[in-house]
């Protein structure tokens, strides 16, 4: 089978992630989210933490077209790069990459969301939920990255989304991280 475009840009990041600590999803924890994508079928994904875009193409390679993904990223740097990655993949899904500070952006976003992927300040994942959850549809999906080793920065996320009863949530352990999949009630 032929390698895709996009294929061909995760292997390029994944290889350059190694080089300058890129804090990527990467392969593992990526087939977690692929898994989530292909499960609950999302036509809209808000991501917030773009970085250079490895997992906004791992998710736009999984959706179809006249989906979208918007995801946020605070550096501008990080953004173009996100944005040159993003369109070298080639993918059917459209995905907007917005600059600046998601605790800003996200109460201006218009419309719902069936699916949130939470990978930037782990200690804001729960302003970020709090932010987005009236535009998460009911059965829609929360994914938050790097539950494992950095739960104690995220413990009101973790306690929000365990035991607030809006949520039913799972904890995917990859390695010594993990990734938190909650489905809105």
């Amino acid at each position: 089978m032929a390698q895709s475009k996009a294929d061909e840009i995760l292997e390029e990041i994944e290889r350059s992630a190694h080089g300058r600590y890129l804090p990527i999803i990467g392969p593992s924890r990526g087939r977690v989210l692929i898994e989530a994508v292909r499960r609950y079928r999302p036509r809209r994904i808000l991501e917030v933490g773009t970085l250079v875009g490895y997992s906004a193409i791992l998710m736009g390679r999984e959706l179809g077209e006249g989906s979208e993904i918007v995801t946020i990223e605070y550096d501008r740097d990080e953004a173009e790069q996100a944005r040159a990655n993003i369109s070298r993949a080639e993918l059917t899904a459209i995905i907007k990459v917005l600059v600046g500070d998601a605790l800003e952006i996200i109460p201006t976003l218009e419309g719902s969301f069936d699916m949130v992927f939470l990978d930037a300040a782990k200690h804001q994942y729960l302003d970020y939920l709090r932010l987005v959850e009236d535009k998460l549809r009911s059965g829609g999906v929360v994914v938050a990255d790097n539950v494992g080793f950095m739960s104690r920065s995220m413990r009101g996320y973790l306690g929000h989304v365990r035991d607030s009863g809006k949520y039913e949530s799972t904890f995917h352990r990859s390695g010594s991280d993990g990734i938190e999949i909650s489905v809105k009630l």
